[in-house]
């Protein structure tokens, strides 16, 4: 039987929900025995969430005298520690800016291949689905390595439940800080906005929202599904929303739940960014618009009227 490790990542202490798809695709066919690693937060809280998705152990992994939030360096090194220790055949994670970070630099601490940003995962046959040429294909590549190494694009792979009763260990890694980087201070967002890579659901504005204050229609759409707001390039390059904000080829790629496109014509590069998307709805005035040959619904319509009917709904409904 498979040994499968999942690094688990969380926010203000809680663990994040797209670790549930990790944790689901580390599953495989049910027969692997599956540990989940953290570096933050508290295995003892986490553990009966983690439970619920197929974790079988929940390790607290530390170093001594050290805080790994501080060193990426230390924090691979001690990964790769648990990766010995436990004997897995496989390490997987978030590609999130953090997971992309450690997974590289356990990859070459380890001198291991890795795969980043993945859709899907085969861990019998160490095969990785990624997106390549802006989304206009996909490759299945295999990873000829003892331990794979694969961080998985947030919200790619479905959480299906699986509860187990998971068991609690602590790990104290014997490394040591090689003291080539140090975090001073990490610089977050306000608190109500979510990650557009985290997020299951977005509501995108195109460059007919006409200015940066009238995507507060969008926000409001967006808080009442728990979701985050985006922009397309054409917007972002117009002023009326920062490059954070961005979804595309030259922006960020992300694979909500459900995505709303308001205002989009539907280019390729922007399509890039968001194709993978599990429920796409356009809104544009033009029938013909491309967006409309790439969704699941459209409605043809004017944004600025569509969008604050479809928040009054939701109100009522939710």
């Amino acid at each position: 039987m498979a040994t499968i490790g999942v690094l688990i990542e969380t926010e203000e202490g809680a663990v994040k929900e797209t670790n549930f798809g990790v944790l689901t695709a580390a599953r495989g066919q049910g027969d692997a025995t599956i540990i989940a690693l953290m570096l933050d937060g508290s295995a003892t809280d986490a553990k009966q969430t983690l439970g619920q998705y197929g974790a079988h152990k929940v390790v607290q992994v530390s170093v001594a005298g050290a805080d790994l939030s501080a060193s990426p360096d230390l924090a691979a090194r001690a990964l790769a520690a648990s990766i010995d220790h436990f004997g897995l055949q496989a390490l997987l994670g978030l590609a999130s800016a953090r997971g992309r970070d450690l997974f590289a630099r356990l990859a070459a601490f380890k001198a291991l291949a890795m795969a980043s940003d993945c859709l899907a995962v085969d861990l019998t046959a160490k095969t990785v689905k990624k997106s390549h040429f802006s989304g206009k294909t996909f490759a299945t590549l295999k990873l000829s390595a003892p331990v794979m190494l694969c961080a998985i694009r947030p919200n790619a792979i479905e959480a299906v439940a699986a509860p187990v009763d998971a068991a609690e260990e602590a790990f104290a890694a014997s490394v040591q800080d090689p003291g080539g980087v140090k975090v001073i201070e990490i610089k977050k967002e306000a608190a109500d906005q979510v990650d557009l890579t985290e997020a299951g659901v977005i509501v995108t504005g195109g460059r007919p929202i006409a200015s940066a204050d009238n995507y507060k229609i969008l926000e409001a759409c967006a808080q009442l599904l728990g979701g985050a707001v985006g922009a397309s390039r054409a917007a972002v390059d117009a002023g009326f929303a920062p490059h954070r904000m961005q979804v595309g080829q030259t922006g960020k790629t992300v694979s909500p739940r459900l995505y709303i496109g308001c205002g989009l014509s539907g280019s390729v590069q922007h399509f890039a960014g968001m194709k993978t998307s599990k429920v796409i709805v356009a809104i544009n005035t033009d029938k013909d618009a491309p967006i409309f040959e790439k969704c699941d619904y459209g409605i043809v319509g004017d944004l600025f009227e569509v969008v604050p009917v479809l928040t009054q709904v939701l109100k009522e409904k939710l």
